[in-house]
């Protein structure tokens, strides 16, 4: 897969994910509002437990619009073995293990997964752990990821 494909893809994904949740938000807004909501007594917090699933939906659909806007303005970079990892790089990472494992270093939607024919590519952020590791490594360094018993080591295969 191209990154011009993972892009269109990633961009899929949360344009699928805002139509969900903005129905979901209306919904409970909806239910919020609704006469059958109305407080029988001071201890009936229906309506106003409802408010806050509303209010939260209305927040992560928020926050999915500002990463949409961020891929869509998103320049790709190019890369080769030299070139220090930043913003766009598609890394291809092995572990001890010998297991591979690509990530593609975006500016948000950081776990998203896109599958695609060779298995799957996680979205990064810059500010996740394994983001900030790989910042500035190469074509054959080394790193380490995770925490306490679970840090792995992984080297740099490929980046593009």
């Amino acid at each position: 897969m191209t990154k011009e494909q993972l892009l269109n893809q990633i961009t899929a994904a949360l344009d699928a994910d805002l139509a969900v949740l903005a129905t979901a938000a209306r919904f409970a807004h909806e239910a919020a509002t609704h006469e059958e909501c109305i407080p029988d007594n001071k201890y009936d917090t229906t309506a106003l437990e409802a408010s806050y699933v509303a209010q939260g939906q209305a927040n992560r659909a928020q926050e999915i619009r500002m990463a949409l806007e961020s891929y869509r303005v998103l320049a790709l970079r190019e890369f080769d073995d030299e070139t220090p990892i930043r913003l766009t790089a598609l890394v291809i990472l092995e572990d001890e293990d010998g297991e591979a494992r690509r990530v593609f270093l975006g500016p948000e939607a950081g776990g998203l997964k896109i599958a695609d024919g060779e298995g799957e590519i996680v979205v990064i952020t810059p500010q996740s752990p394994l983001g900030r590791v790989l910042l500035g490594k190469v074509v054959g360094d080394q790193l380490q990821a995770g925490m306490g018993g679970t840090r792995k080591t992984f080297t740099v295969v490929e980046v593009c």
